[in-house]
């Protein structure tokens, strides 16, 4: 969506995606970090985190249908407004020095691309908030908490230009994230009370629910061509 709306290439968003990773190794140790941190000396920390998933699950089942407004996010109103950014791109640069329209002296502006590069980061901040808390329904092994997550970005990097060629297909799979958000936030409640649910079953209702919504995705949309990213609406303007 981003990309789409920034009108940013394909040629280019390896390069946005590339140090939007190294952004994600960083900041997902920070949040890991506090996080276990939390558990480790208020075990009761766990029932905040399962009810805070319930709460984005139930939340996604009543704006599933929404579509993300680019234009009135707070992170591009706020790099638009605050910094000079050009209207184009400067090939794979994030910065490009140009003249200032007031005063004529050589400044540095950023680029789409470098808007681009912060938005990202800032949705992979909002979604960590879900996943880290959810890792922790399964294991509080900070080692294996933050492996995991790391793993995952870069399986999630390697397929995004699969996905994105399809993204309009895979329209129920947020029903499906959403129904496991609910039941992992429960199985975090369940925790500190000494319940523990079978590691086995819960992959396994994890990957049954996940597969449904895609099987179903697919086969609503059958008749739909795919979108890709740099097919998408492109409706961003964006001011100096």
């Amino acid at each position: 969506t981003i990309f789409g709306f920034l009108a940013i290439p394909r040629l280019y968003q390896h390069r946005v995606l590339f140090w939007g990773i190294l952004g994600v190794i960083a900041f997902r140790a920070v949040l890991i970090g506090l996080g276990a941190a939390l558990v480790h000396e208020f075990s009761w920390v766990l029932f905040g985190f399962g009810a805070f998933l319930v709460f984005t699950g139930l939340r996604m089942f009543k704006h599933q249908d929404e579509t993300p407004d680019i234009e009135h996010n707070p992170v591009f109103r706020f790099l638009t407004s605050r910094f000079r950014v050009t209207k184009e791109l400067h090939g794979r640069n994030f910065t490009v020095k140009q003249a200032d329209p007031k005063t004529g002296k050589l400044v540095t502006w950023l680029t789409p691309l470098a808007v681009a590069l912060v938005m990202v980061e800032t949705v992979d901040l909002i979604f960590a908030v879900d996943s880290v808390p959810a890792v922790f329904a399964v294991t509080q092994d900070t080692f294996i908490v933050y492996t995991s997550n790391i793993f995952a970005i870069l399986g999630l990097r390697a397929l995004y230009f699969a996905l994105a060629a399809a993204m309009n297909r895979f329209r129920y799979l947020q029903t499906s994230l959403a129904i496991i958000l609910v039941l992992v936030g429960i199985k975090i409640f369940l925790v500190p009370m000494g319940i523990k649910i079978d590691t086995l079953l819960s992959l396994l209702v994890t990957v049954g629910i996940l597969a449904g919504g895609i099987v179903f995705s697919l086969y609503k949309t059958r008749n739909e061509p795919d979108i890709s990213a740099e097919q998408a609406p492109q409706t961003g303007q964006l001011e100096p």
